[in-house]
């Protein structure tokens, strides 16, 4: 039935066959592994940190300005259940702005992101993995420890997207570097804890705000604790060694004009540049423009029923199982075939999102359950790309080209996102009406994966 996936073409290959003469030791293996698992950790907290903490955020700092009156806002919704008239319109209207400032929010980390991915991406393939992934950790700690500081929601918005350039710009240096420094056999497993490391810090901040609720009174400290990847960073400069892949590729084009250097944007790559922006948009629109808007939800709900940990309790339930999902999905993709597996992830999440934004509510068990198979497939996918996308590209452009794949799909996000908030104008703030049209995109994944190269016989390390 899924012959069509085996079919292939030719894969651009600029990379000699010879064997790179001066691998890693196997300590500094592991350090580099280490150091791309925690940069990406603390990527997962700052996921979280956007999708648990901006809400609550925006309702502050819009009462610092004169938005909203706090105090009339908090009463007006522990009593929601019983408002009429112009009491509800209100409530309404407050909750609306706070949500579009929400969704301004995912897409300031979604464009930096973007941005970041492709400016520290190509400065990583001309300077070195190394330097741009330290750079990169201590970007955006710092600039989320100065959001602690934001009076308005421009300010926080504002830091919000500098920082973000950094978390873009993290994970294609990361990437790129532990598929250059281990060979073929390791690298299902190494690209799987990858995945999982983003799934680990979502799950922990989860933990964190599980035990400390973050609310209108109480969201600074999540920036606080998100300063804490610095000294990652500053590790990564002082002690990290370089990718002999890079070094080697890097000596061969010393001298070379600037018109003749390789780029993701011309000729033969083109191809897969756009495939691998097409295979990465669709996790990334099924989760910020269609599941995440759980968080939101249950955060509403929850505040209106006396329950302002459920938010806390959803972020854990589908990080526990993206986990799972990330960790095994290395392996099958090796078992099963790279493009097999993304049809079957995509069939997965179209099935489980379309019945738990038609069949459930928060609060009720069946919504976590659909959450938590949410949270398994988005762990399949996120451990997916790590180990594929690599593959698509050679030495020269590795980190560019991962970078501009996984992070150009975040524009595409966000300009769902900017479209999902017009729905929820249209819609009236129904969440479950907007999920049931979002999560569509899945579908899309389940034909563009047929488009996509065999890659399952590219050496990494030469």
């Amino acid at each position: 039935m899924y012959d069509f996936f085996d079919q292939t073409f030719d894969m651009p290959n600029h990379i000699s066959t010879q064997e790179v003469s001066d691998s890693l030791s196997r300590p500094a293996q592991i350090g580099v592994s280490v150091a791309a698992f925690s940069a990406w950790f603390f990527g997962g907290m700052q996921i979280l940190l956007t999708n648990l903490g901006m809400r609550a955020a925006s309702l502050d700092l819009m009462g610092r300005q004169g938005m909203l009156d706090f105090a009339v806002f908090t009463d007006l919704n522990r009593r929601a259940g019983e408002l009429v008239g112009s009491e509800l319109a209100q409530l309404n209207a407050w909750n609306a702005v706070a949500s579009q400032w929400y969704a301004w929010f995912q897409c300031a980390f979604l464009f930096g992101a973007a941005v970041g991915g492709y400016l520290f991406g190509k400065l990583g393939d001309r300077y070195g993995r190394t330097k741009m992934l330290g750079i990169s950790i201590l970007w955006f700690a710092g600039f989320t420890g100065l959001a602690w500081f934001a009076q308005s929601p421009h300010q926080l918005l504002f830091l919000r997207f500098l920082a973000c350039l950094g978390i873009g710009g993290a994970w294609p240096n990361g990437v790129a570097l532990v598929s250059e420094v281990w060979p073929n056999k390791f690298r299902p497993a190494l690209a799987s804890a990858i995945g999982m490391a983003g799934n680990l810090g979502i799950f922990a901040m989860s933990s964190m705000a599980a035990i400390h609720a973050v609310t209108p009174d109480s969201w600074r400290w999540v920036m606080l604790v998100n300063t804490v990847p610095a000294l990652i960073g500053l590790g990564v400069l002082l002690f990290l060694p370089e990718s002999p892949a890079w070094k080697k590729q890097s000596s061969q084009q010393t001298g070379m004009q600037s018109e003749s250097s390789p780029s993701v944007f011309k000729g033969e790559h083109l191809r897969c540049v756009f495939i691998g922006i097409g295979l990465a948009t669709i996790p990334l629109i099924g989760g910020w423009g269609s599941a995440n808007w759980m968080m939101p939800w249950a955060d509403e709900i929850g505040s209106q029923i006396g329950k302002e940990d459920l938010k806390a309790h959803i972020g854990m339930a589908r990080s526990l199982t993206s986990i799972v999902g990330s960790f095994f999905a290395g392996m099958l993709a090796v078992w099963m075939g790279r493009r097999r597996m993304y049809f079957f992830i995509s069939l997965g999440a179209l099935v489980t999102a379309q019945y738990a934004f038609w069949m459930t509510v928060p609060g009720d068990f069946s919504f976590l359950v659909g959450v938590a198979f949410l949270g398994l497939f988005n762990g399949f996918y996120f451990g997916w790309l790590p180990f594929f996308l690599p593959e698509l590209f050679p030495t020269s452009i590795r980190s560019t080209g991962i970078g501009v794949s996984f992070n150009f799909g975040r524009i595409l996000t966000a300009l769902t996102i900017f479209a999902t908030g017009a729905l929820m104008t249209a819609f009236e703030g129904d969440y479950a009406r907007i999920g049931r049209i979002t999560s569509l995109i899945f579908l899309f994944g389940m034909i563009l994966v047929s488009f996509a190269p065999d890659t399952s016989r590219r050496n990494m390390m030469h």
